[in-house]
């Protein structure tokens, strides 16, 4: 049976997504667990997109020793050398380049002419073999681009020394009989084809892109890139639970199969929903909470009787129940710093560990039983640095009674000077945001809030998202709490610090 290669662009392409920017710290959290998880190929960012990307590639190709780690480069000399700069700690580094392919691309985006895409594609795979051996190129729009001129393309940068052809569905646009058709025509007609991994990376526009990427699969493609949660600009990308998990049950059909470790794939989810704010759907295939949920009597009857009258996976198998007991509120720092060890959670300095241990405390005296999450939500609550820090709540009152209208009173820190603010509102968590905006003035307009439950049990954390937008930007901010208010508090001061901060907007790139 033949190895499926899963290339994980969630901290690429995923990031992407408004409001989802990650910080460095964070990318090599995420890496570490992409690692633990077996990922074959993880693309860490856009190398040119900014010094901060640059640095966050660098340090995760520093972190990771099993996976290969990767940077996006556009065809372009400067792009690509900061793109091998930025892999260059990595024990296996790629590059990824691209190019538009399409007619509306060369002609409306790019203003070059197809010989002048050709030639840009060679002299890129040329230049990025000068840095490593391992390239990949990638025909942005390549659904909407002429087989023809995809077939001169592929031909060329396979003899310019490209390992991987990677075949994006930009806009996703195709559906399953045509992808899968199109990777046929692709491996039949391109001279050399064989001696290269063809790859697909489908956009979910129309809701397509798992079922497209699993017929590109069929026709013959052993890469698929694709983001945990189906997190991506626009609708997302193709989901890599589903996909791993779709040509694991399905062996008969499929004939391959992955490296990937699946019982980390739900702690992988939350880990990534909590860093970006971005919730999982109740309902979403493999990780959601209900993905094994049964409500039917004639269902949950069968599934007492016999589990695979109703389920084609175990729940276990994708790392449903493994948010197991961790530690209370008489675990040392000794034991807080180990598990945190474990959950790939490495904090930079003692001041940190020291801050982060005592928020842990905090949190073991308002919740009897700690579990993995709790400490994934904690650490990411805090993980604004200092010198990043602008605002910072130091306390709070917030009431709310029948037939009168609730009001909030906090002190916060402004650059280390102590204010007070208050405000009434709709509810208790409309007055603790204008009270905060009678202070910070951001006038950002807020565009999502949405409450989580961190685990199970009515002393869970609750998980607050906040997105906020001013003058184009998008930014998430996240604040986990016992109390839903005070979590509001912090993931609306949480966002505040980043649009103070100048958090870097995601540059909209490629496949």
């Amino acid at each position: 049976m033949s190895q499926l290669i899963i290339f994980d662009t969630t901290m690429r392409d995923g990031e992407q997504s408004p409001g989802a920017s990650m910080t460095k710290e964070e990318k090599v959290r995420i890496g570490k667990q992409l690692e633990r998880m077996k990922v074959d190929v993880i693309e860490a960012g856009f190398a040119a997109a900014s010094p901060g990307d640059f640095e966050a590639i660098h340090a995760v190709a520093a972190a990771v020793k099993e996976s290969t780690v990767c940077s996006l480069a556009r065809a372009q000399a400067g792009d690509i050398q900061k793109a091998g700069d930025a892999i260059k700690p990595a024990q296996r580094g790629r590059i990824h380049t691209f190019i538009a392919t399409s007619p509306i691309h060369m002609q409306h985006k790019l203003r070059m002419s197809p010989d002048q895409v050709l030639a840009a594609a060679i002299d890129a795979v040329k230049f990025a073999r000068t840095l490593t051996d391992d390239v990949e190129f990638s025909a942005e729009d390549a659904v909407r681009s002429e087989m023809d001129f995809l077939c001169r393309v592929f031909e060329a940068v396979i003899n310019a020394g490209a390992k991987t052809i990677n075949v994006p569905d930009t806009v996703g646009y195709s559906v399953p009989e045509l992808w899968g058709e199109r990777f046929r025509t692709l491996i039949e007609r391109v001279p050399n084809a064989d001696k290269v991994v063809w790859s697909t990376h489908c956009h979910n526009d129309l809701g397509m892109a798992v079922a497209n990427s699993l017929a590109a699969v069929k026709a013959g493609a052993r890469q698929v890139e694709c983001t945990i949660n189906g997190l991506g600009e626009r609708a997302g990308n193709a989901s890599l639970e589903e996909i791993v998990m779709a040509v694991r049950t399905r062996k008969d059909y499929f004939g391959v199969d992955t490296r990937i470790d699946a019982t980390q794939i739900v702690p992988a989810s939350k880990l990534i929903s909590t860093i970006t704010g971005y919730p999982v759907q109740p309902n979403k295939a493999v990780v959601g909470a209900n993905a094994f949920a049964h409500e039917s009597g004639i269902h949950q009857d069968g599934v007492l009787k016999h589990r695979e009258t109703y389920e084609i996976m175990r729940a276990q198998d994708v790392g449903w129940h493994t948010n197991k007991l961790t530690l209370g509120k008489l675990s040392g720092r000794s034991a807080f710093r180990e598990r945190l060890k474990e959950l790939g959670i490495e904090l930079e300095s003692e001041v940190a560990l020291n801050a982060a241990f005592k928020k842990f405390k905090e949190l073991a005296d308002k919740k009897h039983e700690i579990f993995d999450e709790d400490l994934h939500a904690l650490v990411s609550d805090e993980a604004v640095t200092p010198e990043v820090e602008k605002y910072h709540l130091v306390s709070m009152i917030a009431h709310l009674e029948t037939g009168e209208s609730p009001y909030a009173k906090l002190v916060i820190t402004d650059a280390g000077k102590e204010l007070a603010c208050e405000a009434q509102g709709a509810g208790p968590v409309d007055a603790t945001f204008k009270a905060l905006e009678s202070v910070a003035h951001s006038n950002a307009e807020l565009l999502l809030y949405s409450v989580n439950n961190v685990t199970e049990g009515t002393d869970s954390q609750g998980e607050v998202t906040v997105r906020l937008s001013k003058a184009g930007r998008v930014i998430n901010g996240i604040g986990s709490d016992t109390d839903i208010v005070v979590a509001s508090a912090k993931a609306y001061i949480n966002a505040l610090n980043k649009l103070a901060h100048g958090e870097r907007m995601n540059p909209q790139t490629g496949d």
